[in-house]
This record gives structure tokens, C-alpha cells and sequence, in this order.
């Protein structure tokens, strides 16, 4: 493609990026403001919505969300349920989860969907879940989440199965210094995000695509 495509494409992704600001509910666009105001940037509001489109595409009722104050992704996919089945949402930040918590706790009279929130490690709480009983796992936040949700992704899903992972060109880290769009990057997240995706690609156990969807989504679905 010459350069004209290539704007092009930078100005769909901006205009795709305040479409879904402006369709944000009222009460999503206040959670990520107290999300921010409390120490955790926000993901892609489009990338948001997109993943609760994702839980309607599966048809999943049991859903996994592994992030880091993750307020806004976690909240799309509750949306994405329907008013059915259940989150499970693992931070390993107690603030994030206690955000997340009192969020949903406003919601909760509106929606008969369950939360499972809980303060641990990924490696750590993922291992005592029960195998093949999870329809779509979704991963954010610190570079830590992502391989060691990977591991346990082959157990937990159900046969096709999907595992989506957010933020894989490592542009939301605050020291982030262009991210895997900058081979000069070499900061904790961008090493970590360059060998991570090969990584999902060569599992033989999965069918994966990257998109530049938000700050870069990786799907792998269990084959």
C-alpha cells in the first residue's frame, strides 16, 4: 500500500476509535472516568464494544476477563451476556478489583449476569479452575497476565473456545516508547509482546489472527 492508504487507514481507525466514544452508555463512560481517576488507563472504547460483540459472536455464557483495573473491558463483557451466565474477572491489583466491584454493584439490580471478582495472580487462581468449562477468556494489562493465562487456556475452554488478547503491540504501558511499532522499543511489555505472539501462532493447539483492532488484539481459537 502507498503512504495515501496508509493515512487512510490511521484516520478510520480515529474516526472507528470516537464513534464508539459517542455510543458509550452513560454509566460506561463514567467508569472509565473513576477507572482513570483512579490510577488505570482505559483500553479502546471500540475495542471494548468489539469484545462484547465477540461474546454475542460465540454465543459464550462462561467468561474469563485477566487484567489490571481492566474497568471498561470488564464491563463490555457483562454487556455481551445479555443479562445471562457469568464473569470471571482476576486482577491482581486489590484496587482494581475493588473498583470493579462496586461498579458492577450498581448494575447489578439491572442485570441477573454473575460476577466472580477476584484479587490473585493470574498463574496463581487460573490453575484451580475447573477445565473445558469456559466458552472465551479476554487479557489485558500487565505483561505477566499473558502467558501465564496462555498456559492455562487449552484446559479451561470448552472445543473452539476463544482466547483474546488485548494491547499486544504494548502501547498502553506508561513507559511504553512506540511499542512493537518501534523495533527501538525495549521495554518490558514490547520484549515481552514480540515473543508472546509468535508464541500463540506456533501452538498447534489453536488458530489464531492478529488485528490492529484497539492497541492491537491477538484471537486464538482452541481448535
Amino acid at each position: 500500500m502507498d503512504r495515501t492508504s496508509y493515512t487512510n487507514l490511521a484516520k478510520a481507525w480515529e474516526f472507528a476509535e470516537d464513534h464508539a466514544f459517542t455510543l458509550q452508555p452513560e454509566a460506561l463512560a463514567s467508569a472509565r472516568i473513576q477507572a482513570e481517576e483512579a490510577g488505570f488507563p482505559q483500553g479502546s472504547a471500540a475495542q471494548a464494544a468489539w469484545l462484547a460483540m465477540l461474546v454475542k459472536l460465540t454465543g459464550a455464557t462462561s467468561v474469563i476477563s485477566v487484567g489490571t483495573g481492566s474497568v471498561v473491558e470488564t464491563l463490555q463483557l457483562i454487556n455481551g451476556l445479555g443479562n445471562a451466565g457469568q464473569l470471571t474477572a482476576v486482577d491482581s491489583s486489590a484496587q482494581g478489583i475493588a473498583l470493579l466491584r462496586s461498579l458492577f454493584g450498581k448494575m447489578s439490580d439491572r442485570t441477573a449476569t454473575r460476577l466472580r471478582a477476584v484479587n490473585a495472580p493470574a498463574g496463581v487462581f487460573l490453575p484451580r479452575l475447573n477445565g473445558a468449562d469456559y466458552d472465551l477468556i479476554v487479557v489485558s494489562g500487565d505483561v505477566e497476565n499473558y502467558a501465564s493465562t496462555f498456559e492455562q487456556a487449552p484446559r479451561l475452554l470448552r472445543g473452539h473456545g476463544v482466547v483474546a488478547f488485548t494491547d499486544v503491540f504494548a502501547l498502553e504501558t506508561p513507559t511504553a516508547n512506540g511499542g512493537l511499532l518501534n523495533p527501538a522499543d525495549r521495554g518490558p511489555k514490547a520484549v515481552a509482546m514480540r515473543e508472546f505472539i509468535s508464541l500463540v501462532e506456533s501452538d498447534e493447539q489453536f488458530d489464531s489472527a492478529l488485528t490492529p483492532t484497539g492497541t492491537g488484539l491477538l484471537v486464538a481459537v482452541k481448535r
